[in-house]
């Protein structure tokens, strides 16, 4: 995209806690990052149908579709406007296919790239605070990168806070594991451990998080398609769902089940619709999700769950007010 085609935005000064959410998808860590009670100014993506989900939800800001890779132009004019805006924290999750057990698992390819870039960016702009997050196995197949962001991040003067943070220690009804960078400038290592594990809540499995949020859940059993059929794909709504991801696939034909499945009786079976698996990953209910079936899948697989952004940033918070909040 021409750089004459990107607006100019200048930041509200209502917010002393303001954010801007680099590899935003449809809006997940923004919608977390609001609810804690930062302000969310300005987000970056280059995929348009997500682009258009995050507008769609989030009318007090614009979400612009740029190729983040072009921000490695200090003078690029997107670059010049972020740094103008003096935002309070940099966030974002930089796309992890390269590193997922769903990629190539190489970290190599040019998405691995993105996540030295992030750190970059942050080193130019110079925030009080950053996130970046991103999976879990980024600490082995990505080991390169990581250690590349955390070496520009240390030489920029960040202190930082490298945690594997799993949604259901978050009140999050899902095993979903994922690693959190977090740095401040002028700070020390590790402190902001704490504040993070004040965040955590009393695990809930999927009944007791749709029945907590007043939902009704019309199953017992459901089916997510494995990777092999040497893993199980029924699983029941008594328990943690797992990571909910970018694809969801009816039930083959050819399913020949699994010791592990919590049902035999295929009958009452049924992969979860779009909404319950959005639910799951906490966005709420009224969120919509643009694009084709395929589309809506992959954003809402990929995103960050508001919930756990938003543990994240009341970390931050509590630790600007030096104050600890016992949930």
């Amino acid at each position: 995209m021409n750089n004459q085609e990107l607006p100019i935005i200048r930041a509200p000064q209502t917010n002393a806690f303001s954010c801007i959410d680099l590899f935003c998808g449809s809006g997940g860590l923004s919608a977390g990052f609001e609810k804690a009670g930062m302000s969310v100014i300005l987000a970056y993506d280059n995929w348009d149908v997500a682009i258009q989900t995050y507008n769609q939800n989030n009318k007090g800001h614009i979400a612009k579709n740029l190729d983040l890779i072009e921000l490695s132009n200090t003078k690029h004019e997107e670059l010049k406007n972020i740094k103008r805006i003096k935002p309070f924290i940099i966030a974002g999750g930089p796309p992890c296919q390269d590193f997922s057990s769903a990629g190539k698992r190489n970290g190599n390819g040019k998405r691995g790239n993105l996540t030295p870039l992030f750190a970059k960016i942050v080193a130019h702009i110079k925030p009080m605070w950053f996130v970046m997050e991103n999976v879990n196995t980024i600490k082995s197949v990505g080991e390169q990168q990581l250690s590349k962001a955390k070496e520009i991040l240390q030489d920029a003067g960040y202190g930082i806070t490298i945690s594997v943070l799993c949604a259901s220690q978050f009140g999050i009804p899902q095993y979903r594991k994922r690693l959190f960078m977090i740095g401040r400038l002028n700070g020390k290592d590790n402190e902001l451990l704490e504040h993070l594990n004040q965040q955590k809540k009393q695990q809930k499995n999927v009944r007791q998080y749709f029945k907590e949020i007043n939902i009704p859940l019309k199953l017992k059993h459901y089916y997510r398609h494995p990777r092999s059929y040497a893993r199980r794909g029924v699983f029941s709504v008594e328990e943690l769902s797992p990571t909910i991801r970018g694809v969801n696939r009816p039930i083959p034909p050819s399913w020949p089940g699994h010791n592990g499945d919590t049902t035999r009786n295929m009958k009452e079976v049924r992969q979860l619709t779009s909404e319950e698996r959005a639910i799951i990953q906490t966005y709420p209910s009224s969120y919509n999700f643009l694009g084709n079936k395929a589309e809506v899948e992959q954003q809402i697989g990929n995103s960050v769950p508001p919930q756990l952004a938003e543990a994240v940033a009341r970390a931050i918070i509590n630790f600007e007010k030096r104050t600890l909040i016992d949930y």
